[in-house]
């Protein structure tokens, strides 16, 4: 995407034909071309849409989801294991905490267009995230003795901080894609590339971090990513709202949203597919930190790594993610929709048999050491785990009414959040009737087994997914009728930009 949305110079001195200055020997403009040609797109994108804005987008996809989410995922994890020391039943349900601030992601959107403060609508919100997530984690880091309560409360600040921050953003995005639609494209390119970039130095560092500075020195770092955002607030560019009856016109506009939301989940066509992918999720119950909990234990026959090689594990899946999304874009977008989610369940099923045969052990019976092994079945399962995700998100977008494709997309992501709530809480569930303690890990491995007979199970449900091709529309006529695109006046425009709040996603 990079390369087809550059600047039209370094375009240029690409297609230039061999005889061409740009082709000296040596091959070094045309070289200096490639080089620049990404430095000279996001060029193009800081004159057409503002310097502001661009650096808003990086340092809140980058710095504050995608480097802080994944250092989060590793710092935490050490920091309930080392620092409070409870049990890996109960940590599993204290994360089912850490999503309910992104399922009342349409909540804060809606905050952010109705409830302006002194006439601007985007920059306090930018402020309070980033104070909040500041003082959390500096309360986090600091303080000794903290009650497991209060740590809680701390890290879903946080994770608060981190979701009103990308819900901001996203109106921000979502009012340069209406002014600017030709750009749209660069912008979600900018917001991938960025948060896919943070992710992988997120992980990459975590290890480290923690390593030197200890599981909770190192959530102080968590403290960085909201500090910049405090900053992003005071300079980012937004002109000064004066009008008086903003905040009644939007509620009436929402609340006529709301109603077309009930009545578009009515149809049979929105709900099954719906209540296919919350089963999806919810029905794989995550065992993660059991495992985490068993191969981080030091005491023999357990694999007892190093905080320096999760991180790097994690770094290389995030990669492994990336080809994930290359796969399903080159050989498997062209596919129906229940024909890829069935077998792309069936090998998600099948795939976390490798989780089954580390935690068993039978990897060494086959020679092949736990390093290799781990990195491997990190990599499968983030491939997998991405092709299973994609046409998901897909089809999400396709159960979208026209002219609430933003509102109705973002109900539909807070299911999909519930989902992943009943996982945590399903295997926090499972982790503790089966007694998997800090030190007892003699039943994991049925937690484990569990987990992918219920991935399995979820295919009976795979008859609530259309068989249309993923190019097909799938919203009722109806719908389609009701929404006519000459339908929308200037006026209505405004009540677009609040739809679209929600619409840009990232992998939670």
């Amino acid at each position: 995407m990079l390369e087809e949305d550059g600047a039209t110079d370094a375009d240029h001195l690409v297609g230039e034909e061999p005889g061409s200055p740009a082709r000296q020997p040596g091959g070094e403009r045309a070289w200096a071309a490639a080089v620049m040609e990404p430095v000279r797109w996001v060029r193009m994108l800081c004159r057409e849409l503002g310097a502001t804005f661009v650096a808003g987008v990086v340092l809140v996809y980058g710095l504050s989801q995608g480097f802080a989410g994944s250092f989060f995922r590793v710092a935490s994890d050490y920091y309930w294991k080392d620092v409070q020391r409870v049990q890996p039943a109960t940590v599993q349900f204290f994360s089912v905490f850490f999503f309910v601030p992104w399922v009342l992601k349409p909540l804060w959107g809606v905050m952010t267009d109705v409830f302006p403060i002194h006439g601007y609508r985007r920059r306090p919100y930018f402020l309070f995230s980033g104070i909040l997530g500041t003082v959390s984690a500096a309360i986090v880091a600091m303080a000794t003795g903290l009650p497991v309560s209060s740590a809680v409360l701390c890290l879903v600040g946080i994770s608060t901080a981190v979701a009103i921050a990308d819900v901001t953003i996203d109106a921000c995005i979502a009012k340069n894609s209406i002014d600017k639609p030709a750009l749209a494209p660069d912008m979600q390119s900018l917001c991938a590339f960025s948060s896919s970039l943070g992710a992988l130095i997120g992980y990459a560092t975590s290890g480290m971090f923690v390593h030197h500075l200890g599981a909770q020195g190192a959530l102080g770092v968590m403290a960085i990513p909201p500090a910049t955002v405090v900053f992003l607030g005071f300079f980012i560019y937004e002109l000064k709202t004066h009008q008086h009856n903003v905040k009644e016109k939007v509620i009436n506009k929402v609340s006529g949203a709301v109603k077309g939301m009930v009545r578009t989940i009515k149809y049979p066509v929105v709900w099954k597919p719906s209540l296919y992918m919350f089963l999806s999720l919810a029905l794989s119950i995550s065992t993660h930190e059991g495992q985490f909990y068993w191969y981080t234990n030091k005491t023999p026959p357990n694999p007892g790594f190093s905080q320096e090689f999760v991180g790097l594990v994690h770094a290389i899946g995030a990669v492994a993610s990336m080809v994930g999304v290359l796969i399903y874009h080159k050989c498997l977008k062209d596919y129906p929709f229940r024909s890829i989610l069935f077998y792309a369940q069936l090998l998600y099923g099948v795939s976390g048999l490798l989780d089954l045969t580390f935690v068993l052990r039978w990897n060494l019976a086959l020679g092949v050491p736990d390093a290799a092994f781990v990195t491997l079945e990190e990599c499968v399962s983030r491939v997998v785990g991405r092709v299973r995700l994609m046409p998901m998100m897909v089809l999400s977008a396709k159960l979208c009414p026209p002219g609430a494709e933003g509102t109705f997309f973002a109900l539909l992501m807070c299911i999909d959040s519930l989902g992943m709530l009943a996982a945590k809480a399903g295997g926090a569930a499972v982790l503790r009737a089966l007694h998997v303690t800090r030190s007892d890990f003699g039943r994991l491995w049925l937690a484990v087994l569990l987990r992918n007979v219920l991935r399995l199970a979820t295919l009976g449900a795979i008859c609530l997914v259309p068989k249309a091709d993923q190019t097909d529309v799938l919203v009722p006529r109806e719908l389609l009728a009701a929404s006519s695109p000459a339908a929308v006046s200037d006026d209505e425009e405004e009540r677009l930009q609040l739809a679209k709040l929600t619409s840009h996603t990232d992998d939670v």
